[in-house]
This record gives C-alpha cells, structure tokens and sequence, in this order.
C-alpha cells in the first residue's frame, strides 16, 4: 500500500507559523522509510496527519489512493500505552474489539507471542515485562489493527542500547516477512540507516532531502560497524549540523 503526500501544511491551533509547509513525498508499497530532522521539524506532526488524528488542513494525503480514514493505519507512538489493568494477550486483541474484526483470533495472537518468545507471558501484566518486552507487544497490537501501513514514531527511544540492537533485528524479521510500509520516526541516525530503504531529512526551513540508503538486504545489526554506515551517518550529521 502506498502513501502519497502533495503540498501538505499543517499549523497548530493558536500558532502563526506552519510545523509543516508544502511537504510533498511518496513512499512505495513495501518501502521501510524513515523520518529524521532536528526537535520541532513536524516529524510527529506529519504521522499523526497521515494517521488521521490532525485534520489535513492544506494539501493531499492518500493511501493507495484514498483519502485515509478510521483503519487505513496502524500507529505506534513513542509510549507503548498498554493499558495497564489488561493482560498482554487482552492488549493485542484491543483493535479488534474496537473495530469489530472477525478475521483475526485470539489463536493468532497467540500464535505471534509464540513467535516473538513472548506465549508464557500472554497472561501478564505490562507491569511484568521489561521494555523491550511492552515495546514488541505495542508493535503487535498496531499489527492487528490491520493495516499494510505502519507509522511508528520512536519506538525504542527509551530502550537501552543491547535491547534496541534486539528490537531492530527483531522488527527487521517481522517486516520481511510482511512486507509491509512502514514510516519510521527516530534521532538515532545509525537506526534509520540500518533500517530504511530511504532517509527524508526534514530541515528548519521546510524543505525535505531525500536519501537513498544503497545497502544489500536483508541486514543486520552488525552492519552499523560497516565503513558504508559510518559514511551515510558522518554526511547526514554534517546536514543537520550546517542548519
């Protein structure tokens, strides 16, 4: 499913200036697509705007070529926001409940835990788990919304360093297995490049450079060490830093 944007703005309520001007991009069936840029650039701003939680005040967004609406997205925002007083499997099953889905079970569900590691906890609380553990349960529960188009915005920001070297193998598996489209907010510049297919680099000015990431897949977490990584990082810092 593809996701198109054409001379997008968006400006908060009470604010004089635009958090996102004339912002156009297309991400193609299947692409991993990260969003990086300095605090204050609209990364946040242009998933929820995709995601239909801020109306689309100037511009197009499409999906596949419809304006989307209630279910055209699943999106994971930077907490996990598991309900606390619902067990791991009752969180998974949430968006089903919600939108009334009969097409996916409580077996699946099941049957992801099982391959995530995660099955002898499916009675848990979140409580229980560690961060990585509510971070892999929160991907689930965006899954089951439904959606061949996944917006994720930081989700291992507050993950130590060894369990997000995890959580990317672990989500680069997932995802090509899915195959699905995916739009990836992070700051950590090594991540987006281990991970996408492409880099858009939001600047203070509005503008949008893109970077195609020209590494073989399928990739791993020991490629961060690669001289070609190390490159792709030095000439994207040098970007953001000469704003």
């Amino acid at each position: 499913m593809s996701v198109c944007l054409e001379n997008v703005s968006y400006t908060y309520p009470g604010e004089t200036k635009p958090v996102i001007f004339n912002f156009s991009a297309h991400i193609e069936k299947g692409e991993f697509v990260s969003l990086i840029g300095k605090s204050g650039t609209g990364k946040s701003t242009l998933l929820k705007l995709i995601a239909g939680l801020f109306p689309c005040e100037e511009g197009i967004i499409s999906v596949n070529g419809k304006t989307p609406g209630p279910g055209s997205v699943g999106y994971m925002p930077q907490r996990d926001l598991l309900l606390p007083w619902r067990t791991v499997i009752d969180n998974i099953m949430l968006p089903l409940e919600v939108q009334n889905k009969r097409n996916l079970t409580k077996a699946d569900a099941e049957e992801w835990l099982k391959r995530i590691g995660l099955i002898r906890w499916k009675d848990a609380l979140p409580k229980q788990l560690s961060g990585g553990m509510r971070q892999r349960v929160a991907f689930l529960r965006t899954l089951f919304m439904g959606s061949e188009v996944l917006l994720l915005d930081e989700p291992f920001a507050a993950l130590d360093a060894l369990t997000k070297r995890e959580m990317h193998d672990w989500l680069l598996s997932i995802w090509k297995e899915l195959d699905n489209t995916i739009l990836f907010i992070t700051h950590d510049l090594e991540e987006a490049i281990l991970l996408s297919d492409k880099i858009l680099l939001l600047h203070a000015d509005h503008k949008v450079e893109e970077i195609i990431v020209d590494l073989p897949r399928p990739r791993s977490v020991d490629m961060v060490y690669w001289p070609e990584v190390q490159t792709y990082r030095k000439t994207i810092e040098k970007k953001i830093a000469n704003e």
